[in-house]
């Protein structure tokens, strides 16, 4: 299947690692022209000559980006219009909020997470979108989480604003159709990543119990069996940006191995 991506402009957020990269690996091994960008230059240029190796594709450019920082975002776009004219495809990506339940997080966790989980999302499509309605097309992916479909306990943070990042999505999604620009939600299941990690390690800490017997305990409760490969994840946001999407939009998904028994 041709997916139409070689040589498109894809912008994906927070790649320097775990989801962010496998989907900027994917996106380069398709030859498209992939602006990685994080919070940290030597992360970046460590990640940029593995996207580099993996794909054979030389076009892979970097900045530093803190989805926090609005300043930052300003340059990263501004780059991209300065050496490629236009973004035809943005991946929204950004590491989950403080792990807690209620008691545990402050106003302080609030507005943090608010800003960085989801407000940024609005800043990153905000400066995408005049380039996508002036060539008419565009592709904007929102990774989230599961908690979309199902809350997960001790995340009240994530619960809550990803469940925003939703309804900004599918509203967005259906403003701008019109314009040949697709917008969807993709939330991950339990895939390989150091959030997944970090996540089950507070489990065992919090249960006194080993790591190996939570990530026991959570494969057992996944109908494939295993915990998802970030690569996996990564080849459906690619055809879901790609050309050979041309009718999905607005729509949340969720890969996870049939793990969620929401519908």
């Amino acid at each position: 299947m041709d997916l139409g991506i070689k040589d498109k402009v894809v912008v994906v957020m927070a790649s320097s690692k775990g989801l962010g990269k496998a989907t900027a690996k994917e996106f380069a091994k398709e030859g498209a022209i992939v602006i990685i960008s994080s919070r940290s230059e030597e992360a970046l240029q460590a990640a940029k000559e593995e996207i580099q190796q993996y794909s054979g594709n030389g076009n892979i450019h970097h900045r530093v980006c803190d989805m926090q920082n609005e300043e930052d975002i300003a340059s990263l776009f501004q780059f991209a219009e300065e050496k490629f004219g236009r973004v035809d495809i943005l991946i929204n990506n950004t590491g989950g909020p403080k792990a807690g339940g209620f008691d545990e997080v402050g106003d302080s966790d609030w507005y943090s997470a608010f800003e960085r989980n989801l407000l940024s999302y609005v800043r990153t499509s905000r400066a995408v979108l005049p380039y996508m309605k002036k060539q008419q097309f565009g592709r904007i992916i929102n990774i989230s989480s599961s908690s979309t479909k199902e809350v997960i306990d001790g995340l009240i943070l994530s619960n809550a604003f990803r469940a925003g990042m939703v309804g900004f999505s599918k509203t967005l999604a259906r403003e701008v159709a019109k314009d040949n620009i697709l917008v969807n939600t993709i939330g991950p299941g339990r895939i390989s990543t150091d959030r997944i990690e970090e996540l089950d390690q507070i489990t065992a800490d919090n249960q006194n119990v080993s790591i190996e017997e939570i990530v026991a305990r959570r494969k057992a409760q996944i109908p494939i069996g295993r915990y998802g490969k970030p690569e996996e994840f990564a080849k459906i946001v690619v055809f879901l940006a790609s050309s050979a999407n041309s009718y999905m939009t607005g729509q949340s998904l969720v890969i996870d191995g049939g793990l969620l028994k929401a519908l």
